[in-house]
Formats: C-alpha cells, sequence, structure tokens
C-alpha cells in the first residue's frame, strides 16, 4: 500500500509509504492519497488528519523514473491530475490538517506540507525547493504559498538557487508553525492532532474558508463573508456547548457539530 492510513482518538494519520525512493510520488500514490483524503472529509469520525512519511524522509517529490518514462504520465498529467487535486483538498477539507514532516521534504514535498494548516518539522528535516535543479518551475501550489509566507524575494530565492532550508530556519522565517527535537518530534504532533481533534471542527472549518478566500476578497468582502461565517458558527452545538462551559466554568466538550 502506498499510503498507510490508522485512525484513533479521531486523528486519521495518512502516512506516504515509499520509503525505498524517499517516498517520491508516482501515479498509484498520489490517487491514493487523494482517496484517503476524500474519506477523511467524508468521515465525521474524523476530526484532525496528519500527513507524515514512512522512513527516513517525508516526500521527495515527483518519482523521475515514471515522469521521464516514455510511456507514464506527462508532465501536465502529472500537475493537473496528481497533484493540484491534493493541494486543493488539503485547504477544501473543512478540518485541521497537520504536516508532520519527518525528513526532506522536497519539490512537491515540500509545497504539499507548506499547503497544510500547521507544518511541525524535525530539527533534522530540510525543505527544498528543487525544481530548480532540473529546470522546472514550482508546483503543488509552491508559487502561491511560498511568496505569501515569506515574502517574494525569499520565495524567489528559495526557488531559483534551491537551497536548503532547516527546519530551525523555516521556522524562524514562519515557512512552518514548528521545529522541534528529533526525539520530542512524535510526541508534539501527537499532542497537537489530539488538542485540535477535540475542539471545535465545524469552527475550524469555517476559519480554513475564511482564509482561503482572504487571498482574493477585498476587506469589505471579507468583512462580509466574515459576518456570514460567524452567523454559521453560532449554529453549532459546539458553540452552544463552548458557552454553557464558559459560563459554568468548566471544560467545554466539543463534539465537532
Amino acid at each position: 500500500m502506498t499510503i498507510l492510513q490508522h485512525i484513533e482518538n479521531g486523528v486519521c494519520t495518512l502516512k506516504l509509504n515509499r520509503p525505498e525512493v524517499f517516498n517520491s510520488f508516482n501515479r498509484e500514490m498520489a490517487m491514493a492519497l487523494q482517496q484517503a483524503l476524500d474519506a477523511c472529509s467524508s468521515d465525521d469520525a474524523v476530526r484532525a488528519i496528519v500527513i507524515t512519511g514512512e522512513g527516513k524522509a517525508f516526500c521527495a517529490g515527483q518519482d523521475l523514473a515514471e515522469a521521464t518514462d516514455p510511456n507514464g504520465p506527462e508532465l501536465q498529467t502529472i500537475v493537473r491530475d496528481h497533484y493540484n487535486p491534493i493541494i486543493e483538498r488539503i485547504r477544501n477539507i473543512e478540518k485541521p490538517v497537520i504536516a508532520a514532516v519527518n525528513g526532506v521534504a522536497a519539490g512537491a514535498g515540500a509545497n504539499i506540507a507548506l499547503a497544510c494548516d500547521l507544518t511541525v518539522a524535525k530539527h533534522s528535516a530540510s525543505f527544498i525547493q528543487a525544481f530548480s535543479k532540473i529546470g522546472l518551475i514550482p508546483d503543488s501550489g509552491g508559487t502561491f504559498f511560498l511568496p505569501r509566507i515569506v515574502g517574494v524575494q525569499k520565495a524567489l530565492a528559495l526557488m531559483m538557487t534551491g537551497d536548503k532550508v532547516t527546519a530551525e530556519a523555516a521556522e524562524q522565517m514562519n515557512m512552518i508553525y514548528k521545529a522541534v527535537t528529533d526525539d520530542n518530534f512524535e510526541d508534539t504532533v501527537n499532542e497537537l492532532a489530539a488538542t485540535l481533534a477535540d475542539m471545535p471542527t465545524k469552527g475550524f472549518g469555517l476559519t480554513k474558508r475564511a482564509v482561503n478566500q482572504s487571498f482574493t476578497n477585498n476587506l469589505a468582502q471579507q468583512l462580509a463573508l466574515e459576518e456570514e461565517l460567524q452567523t454559521l458558527a453560532g449554529q453549532t452545538e459546539d458553540f452552544t456547548e463552548g458557552v454553557n462551559a464558559f459560563l459554568e466554568k468548566r471544560r467545554p466538550v466539543f463534539k465537532g457539530k
């Protein structure tokens, strides 16, 4: 299986499982990840999603053996049918998605991590915009997310030079949420995922929707959207529970509804 899937306590962990090629994507794994994300989206028992890699790497990007195979998919097909749908699913799933970067994240692997809601990386991990090394442009949302995260100059420098960015440097430039020691990595990811899975899932989904639309809305449009989405959030069971818990001075028990 190219994607290993495990659900426990509201957290679904999706593990890229081609460790012999540093979890580089082929068509089979790309389609399997899309299907797994769809299943997470529709399963009410899943309230947080973790994407990570098996073995030493998170993901080395595209399997070049497939991309250069005369009988394999063309680059246009790979971008359009493999990666674009993955990025769209990550952004549109109305549940928190964590990238747990356990090793090198290169090319599409780096940009999939950046598309997630929160990215946690081992100190020994690194991020590389490797596309320039083979004459390609960053895909998988890289040209969209990276300039917005680190600024145009820094993004272009990383894209053009293909310089390796350590996890600690990535945190310092706000590329990722957190870099942690290798020994604390699994506990940190598990605690973060468990915390998010216990929180108001519907509210998180509406928050993601608002942030996604903020990339194209003007201020007036965004304020109107916040009004609309806040009204929806106020109709959830979790809002009622949160208010009651506050008034009763107790810890809320959210159900993601």
